[in-house]
Formats: structure tokens, sequence, C-alpha cells
């Protein structure tokens, strides 16, 4: 069932969560199956109806040992995924005393709306990015890049926290742990059959005279197949995470900033610079922008930003400034006082004229010329 509107989404998200844990089980027996199946092949001349009968034996024998072993990778990633996910992005918790802009900037927006305000913090990296992780309010916690930071103004950060705290307040977040939880286990025991098959690990007791014909072939390619087949569906499930999250992010992010044309000026700016290198797919799958694309927009966790700054343009009446370049790094600093062009309190006044205008626009009083 399609999810039309803000709260049937937020239900979707909790069908799919739970689906998605279902297929994560259903996934791990079949990669179960597929190994003893292999291993019946190699250790059994028989042909191909008993060898999968065996196998099937041998599933429902070593069930409890995998249904235990996945229920185990999913609650230590429940409880840990946030730890892994720092220790590969190196994103670490910040203070108000340590980033006060961006500290303030979140509290406000939660304030504003009664959200409980989740952990804060900043990865080192000149790529402009951020994302949401956790899976309760305990757990939460939103992460951003140096890069983010030192490039947007205080409207366009505001714009991309607001963001990020629409996809914690509709469930998109949850889920999204879901799967990559569900990707990583499907990926490790897919990965271990296939070493296990090219280092010989499946090669059972055989007698001297033994010939592995029959079924034994066919068996093997079953067995192969099924890996394969799971091993794809491990990176196909993200298409069960709707596309439409996005947009509704967006959207939320406006609702929060009542600012459409800071998001769109956020999104234009992090297009093409929201590279996280070293990051895996998952990672990526997370964050505000994610470049990794492929066949279109087919198989994209994202829509295009061009697509996402059309939707606000045409349902929150925001302006479109097209793609936007950004001045070198140590330029941005001595423009991060004020967007509008006014200097702060210690900045130079223009030459000839006081701080707010030149002298035309002004009389001789305390700050501006005097004329003799």
């Amino acid at each position: 069932m399609a999810a039309y509107g803000l709260y049937s989404h937020i239900q979707s998200n909790r069908r799919r969560s739970i689906a998605l844990v279902v297929g994560l089980f259903l996934l791990v027996y079949a990669l179960v199956y597929a190994g003893a199946l292999t291993a019946e092949a190699l250790a059994v001349d028989a042909d191909v109806n008993t060898l999968l009968q065996r196998a099937l034996d041998d599933l429902i024998s070593a069930a409890p040992l995998a249904t235990l072993g996945t229920a185990l990778w999913v609650v230590i990633a429940y409880f840990f995924h946030q730890t892994m996910i720092d220790a590969m992005t190196g994103g670490r918790e910040v203070t108000r005393r340590e980033q006060p802009r961006l500290y303030n900037l979140l509290e406000n927006l939660c304030i504003s709306r009664g959200i409980t305000m989740p952990k804060l913090k900043v990865m080192d990296s000149g790529a402009l990015n951020a994302f949401a992780t956790g899976m309760n309010e305990r757990q939460y916690s939103i992460t951003v890049t140096s890069g983010l930071l030192e490039r947007l103004n205080d409207a366009e950060v505001e714009s991309v926290l607001g963001h990020e705290l629409t996809h914690i307040r509709n469930g998109d977040v949850r889920m999204m742990v879901v799967a990559v939880i569900i990707a990583g286990a499907v990926s490790f025991f897919a990965e271990l059959l296939f070493r296990l098959w090219f280092y010989g690990g499946f090669r059972g007791p055989r007698s001297s005279d033994e010939r592995r014909g029959g079924g034994a072939g066919l068996a093997i390619l079953i067995a192969v197949a099924l890996v394969v087949v799971a091993y794809l569906l491990s990176f196909v499930i993200r298409l069960a995470l709707s596309r439409s999250r996005e947009f509704l992010a967006d959207a939320g992010s406006v609702e929060l900033t009542k600012n459409p044309d800071a998001m769109i000026s956020a999104l234009r700016k992090i297009e093409g610079r929201s590279e996280l290198p070293g990051a895996t797919s998952a990672v990526m799958e997370m964050c505000v922008d994610n470049p990794r694309e492929g066949f279109g927009e087919l198989f994209d966790t994202h829509p295009s930003v061009d697509s996402r700054v059309a939707a606000l343009v045409k349902f929150a009446g925001g302006h479109d400034p097209g793609p936007l370049a950004l001045p070198p790094a140590d330029e941005d600093a001595a423009e991060a006082a004020d967007d509008s062009g006014a200097p702060g309190p210690w900045s130079e006044p223009p030459p000839g004229g006081g701080p707010w205008g030149p002298p035309a626009a002004q009389s001789g009083g305390p700050w501006g010329p005097h004329g003799g």
C-alpha cells in the first residue's frame, strides 16, 4: 500500500521495518540452505532430489543456531550501530561550548516543536553532507560534516538540521538502520559462503570410489543461484525504502524553518560536493544527498537535487538560483558574519562610508564621514 501523506508514510515505515526484519531471517535461512546443499553435493553421490531433501533436513537441524546467530546480529547492531558508524566516519559528539552555532540552531528547532533534542556529532570532512541515525529517542543523533558548517550560512545549516529532524520524526531513520543491518548480515553470510567455496571449506568426507555425477552439479548450481539472489537482494532491499521520504523531509524542513529558499540553496550548495570518502553505501544512503547513482534514478536511494528543488519551488513557493559555485574556504569565514554583506562589529567600514552604506545614504553621524 502506497503512502500518500505524512501519517500514512510513518505507518508504512513501521510496517516495512517489521517486514524487513522478517525478510532478514528468511534470507539467512536461504543462505544456510545453500551452504547445506553445497556440502551435501560435495559429500554424497546422489540424484538432485535426494540432495535437496538432505539439505532441507540440514537446514531444519541448523535453524535454531541460524536464528540465534541472526538475532544476536540484530541485537548487537541495535545497540552498537552508532558506534560502528562513528568508527567508520570519524564522527564525534560535540557540546554547546564546542559548537555553539550548531547546537543553538538545533536546540531552537527542537524547542519550537517540542521535539526531544538528538545528540549532535561532527565529522572532519570537506564534503558537504549530514545524516541522522538511531533506533529510539535515547539513540537518535545528527552528524554533520565540518565542510557543511564552513560553507553553509545559518539559515542553510538550520534547513539541513530540519531535514534530518524530519527523518527522525517520520521514522525514516529507524527504517534505514534496519535496512543497513539486513544488508550487513546478508552480505556477511554470503561472503562467508563464497570464501568457504573457494577455499574448499565445504568439502566433506568422500569415499575413494565416489563419483560426483548425477545431481551434484545441478545442486551446486542451485546453491550458487540462491547465494547470488540473496546477495543481490541485500542491495535491492533498499528499493523498499521509498524515495518519497526525501521529498517529505525537505517539506518537513520548510515546515520547521518557514524558509523554502534556505532548503533550496542548501541543496544547491551540497549538490556535487557530498561524497564522503571511505563511507560505505549504507552510510551514504542515510545522508542528505547521495551522489552514488546508477541506471538513471531507478536504483537510487535519493531523488536528484533538481527534482527535489523543483518540488520545493512548486509546492513551497521557493526560488531556484540554479547550481551554485562556492568561494574558497578561507573566504567563507570572512563572509559568515553576515550573508547580506553588512560588516560585523569588528570589520572595517566600506571605503568612504559608514558601516551600513555609502556617504550618499547617510549624514555625518558618529560613525559616518564628516564633511568639511
